[in-house]
């Protein structure tokens, strides 16, 4: 009879070599590691950002006021 991958019979897995648990164990600790400085460098980009939008927000309120004192009136950004 031809052997078909849809017989009934389950085949057993093949025993996992030596130093498997090993190397699981290593990537599992550089994944972890690798996701912390990920996470680590997407607080220091969120936190620069925000200092962007604070240091933007005071340029603007300074350039508002030079212009309603230097320029003449009252300044067009609605």
């Amino acid at each position: 009879m031809a052997k078909d991958s849809f017989s009934g019979t389950p085949t057993a897995p093949a025993p996992a070599p030596l130093g498997a648990r090993y190397l699981q164990a290593a990537m599992d600790w550089q994944i972890a590691v690798g996701r912390s400085v990920l996470l680590a460098q997407r607080a220091q980009w969120e936190m620069f950002a925000a200092w962007q939008r604070a240091t933007a927000a005071a340029q603007r309120e300074l350039m508002d006021q030079w212009i309603c004192r230097f320029g003449g009136g009252v300044p067009l950004d609605g």
